[in-house]
């Protein structure tokens, strides 16, 4: 069988094809990379608003009495901060020092919880937290059965108020309604995204997705509203600085080391948590850092961040030209000693050093 043939489609795959998106495995799912150029689609997000279909991502519905308690046991963050209609960053750590995945925790209510994980992590996480699964709650997988569409942009709101009677100027950044929206009822509208642009993440049955779509798009019409890819998705993303689980986190990197301190909370236990609170108590060796490339050229990930000396001292683990300010950027791991903002780096491309230096997250 072809690698094609293997992949799981969404329920928007033959739309992505007709409208004539390159398509490309990711995360075992044939997704759409970009639809006509990934500039155009990354402006229209900032500037406007775009629409993609990120139905690839898991979906974990967790029920019962302990459910809270099985979900602070594994994950960083306090839910007992939680309140129903609130969701959470958060991520989970596994018993070696690193992280299992990132996540959203949204509390439906006091017993019930979706945990959205990233798509390539689904069966990871699964059985992560079914081994774990100590408190006897019922734990249901619905990834294959729910459509994801995330509405971004400074018109994300307008448009998508269109389409429902849900206030959505009453759904704070990081909370969630369930509401009736493009006739469809029980939808999950969710004021969360992954681009720092502001929008609306909304999910659907997958029998209603293309109605959803359709009905965006009328709405945004507008606005000049486009389809965006993953490419977009990921500029977007690393302009402000935002993890990539694979990328800039994985099974190896501590919470601390990158830069996750804030939703890591040791007022409770959770896996191998001294271990993470010592680290934080003594100073990473390492951390995750932002940079500009001055010298011209792109950092890729995986590439050698060495100091002036040319000793190695880290490795590039995001990297791209930057659509919205013009400039090579990226995120990677260096020494703590060379983390301060302003710190001079080099990176190795293909053996010549090019000149880079340490910024503050976000880059715009």
């Amino acid at each position: 069988m072809s690698e094609a043939s293997l992949l799981k489609n969404t329920a928007l795959t033959a739309l992505h094809q007709e409208l004539g998106a390159k398509m490309v495995p990711f995360a075992g799912y044939n997704m759409p990379v970009l639809y006509d150029n990934l500039i155009q689609e990354h402006l229209a997000v900032r500037q406007s608003v775009g629409v993609f279909d990120v139905s690839h991502m898991g979906e974990f519905i967790i029920r019962g009495p302990q459910a809270g308690a099985l979900i602070n046991a594994l994950t960083t963050n306090d839910v007992g901060q939680l309140l129903p209609g609130k969701v959470q960053y958060s991520c989970m750590t596994n018993d070696q020092g690193g992280i299992v995945d990132d996540l959203l925790v949204y509390k439906f209510t006091e017993n019930e919880y979706m945990l959205v994980v990233n798509a390539s992590n689904i069966e990871k996480d699964w059985n992560w937290i079914s081994r774990h699964n100590q408190h006897g709650c019922d734990l249901y997988n619905v990834s294959d059965e729910w459509s994801l569409l995330a509405v971004q942009g400074p018109k994300a709101a307008e448009t998508v108020q269109k389409l429902t009677a849900v206030d959505l100027s009453a759904i704070p950044y990081y909370h969630f309604a369930f509401g009736s929206c493009a006739g469809i009822s029980g939808v999950v509208i969710s004021n969360t995204g992954y681009t720092g642009a502001g929008g609306f993440e909304l999910y659907v049955k997958n029998e209603d997705a293309r109605k959803l779509w359709d009905a965006l798009f009328d709405a945004g019409s507008e606005f000049g509203i486009k389809p965006a890819g993953l490419g977009a998705r990921d500029t977007l993303r690393l302009e402000k600085g935002f993890c990539l689980y694979g990328n800039d986190i994985n099974d190896t990197t501590s919470p601390i080391e990158a830069g996750l301190g804030w939703i890591t909370k040791f007022n409770k236990e959770f896996t191998h948590s001294a271990y993470h609170k010592q680290l934080k108590e003594q100073g990473p060796a390492k951390k995750l850092v932002g940079f500009e490339v001055v010298d011209k050229g792109i950092a890729r990930q995986h590439y050698i961040i060495k100091d002036a000396h040319g000793n190695d001292i880290g490795e590039v683990t995001s990297g791209t030209m930057s659509p919205s300010l013009n400039k090579a950027i990226g995120m990677g791991y260096v020494g703590t000693a060379f983390s301060a903002p302003g710190s001079e780096i080099y990176v190795d491309v293909r053996g010549k050093l090019l000149l880079a230096k340490v910024v503050k997250f976000p880059f715009l």
